[in-house]
């Protein structure tokens, strides 16, 4: 059994958490993403780096393997080819190639960032946070459930989501034409 360190006590319950939250999770790389740090950002749900950003998966330079869930969401998101390139080469990224690949969400001229993370940070607290919980459960789920059972979770979810509070303010701001005020209920 491994001895209990920084991974078992900081970072694999870190990535639990951001994976498990209810919450849209929003990684803003401004910098040099590294090892943890890079993968701490690729488990987030929208990763928006600046221009200037670079992602290094470091660990094979040092003598470590990847880490914080680095050898489950890199394969997820790039493919396998490309992941055991990156971690074994250790070869940065930057934000233009990653949002590319399909590693981040977005790429931002270093200039637009800021103003960029609030507006998107402002508009998620304004959107249906409930199902937006819901929906990020589903598609967690999918990497592991084939096509049926897919859509057996996306019925239950819907079916929780037709019973909340924010969709019947939805439904009731669009018949009334005005913009919905989500509550989270």
């Amino acid at each position: 059994m491994p001895p209990e360190g920084s991974l078992a006590k900081y970072y694999n319950p870190l990535i639990n958490l951001i994976r498990q939250s209810p919450k849209p999770v929003i990684a803003a790389v401004n910098g040099v993403a590294a090892g943890a740090g890079a993968n701490i950002a690729l488990a987030c749900d929208l990763v928006i780096a600046k221009e200037s950003a670079r992602f290094i998966q470091a660990f094979s330079k040092i003598g470590l393997i990847s880490d914080a869930g680095g050898t489950w969401m890199l394969p997820h998101l790039i493919g396998y080819a490309r992941a055991v390139a990156l971690t074994f080469l250790g070869v940065p990224v930057y934000a233009k190639e990653a949002a590319k690949m399909g590693m981040i969400w977005k790429m931002l001229p270093d200039t637009e960032f800021d103003a960029y993370i609030d507006e998107i940070a402002k508009q998620l607290a304004k959107q249906p946070t409930y199902a937006l919980a819901l929906t990020k459960q589903a598609l967690q789920r999918s990497a592991e459930n084939n096509m049926n059972q897919q859509l057996e979770l996306e019925q239950n979810l819907q079916y929780l989501a037709l019973s909340s509070q924010d969709y019947k303010e939805g439904v009731q701001a669009f018949v009334e034409k005005r913009p919905a005020q989500f509550t989270g209920r």
